[in-house]
């Protein structure tokens, strides 16, 4: 594992790994299971905010509680990916609610996306009216979810020396 860009003690560990489990935990509940009193629980935290560490607190929503019962993995591949046709793709793409994820990867493909639609009928529509209609797309290959295990994974933190 590599070396955190930032001096992380043991506290910090325990902190970071309390709010991966449950951030809205008041500072109270948090400095008891991390063993500090709440002032400088608090101070660590507001510098892990600070330090960008902590990049965000989000709420996680149930996809199928929303009527999205698809979750598809988006290979694609485009013309020119080193040019302007890969960033106009990521520019486009990413503004999309459906996208979820995307990451350029290596191999056959460029990029990989996570999306979510209600249905195949509103992934058709995605594909054919949306997706296919970025400049640039040559290829694109749709992987469906038949069944989900894990989506909210915590990070792993580095462990003590």
């Amino acid at each position: 594992m590599a070396e955190p860009t930032m001096q992380l003690d043991e506290f910090d560990l325990r902190i970071l790994s309390a709010l991966q489990q449950d951030a809205r935990q008041t500072n109270q509940a948090l400095a008891d299971k991390v063993g500090l009193s709440p002032t400088p629980c608090l101070r660590r935290v507001r510098r892990l905010e600070r330090d960008g560490v902590i990049a965000a607190y989000r709420c996680e929503v149930n996809r199928k509680a929303l009527g999205l019962g698809l979750t598809i993995f988006v290979t694609v591949k485009v013309a020119r990916h080193q040019d302007r046709d890969a960033e106009h793709f990521v520019q486009t793409v990413t503004r999309w609610p459906e996208v979820v994820s995307c990451h350029l990867v290596s191999g056959d493909m460029d990029f990989l996306m996570e999306v979510v639609a209600p249905d195949m009928e509103a992934y058709e529509r995605f594909i054919l009216k949306r997706l296919l209609k970025i400049e640039g797309v040559k290829d694109l290959r749709s992987n469906f979810a038949m069944r989900t295990y894990k989506t909210r994974g915590t990070l792993p933190l580095p462990t003590g020396h």
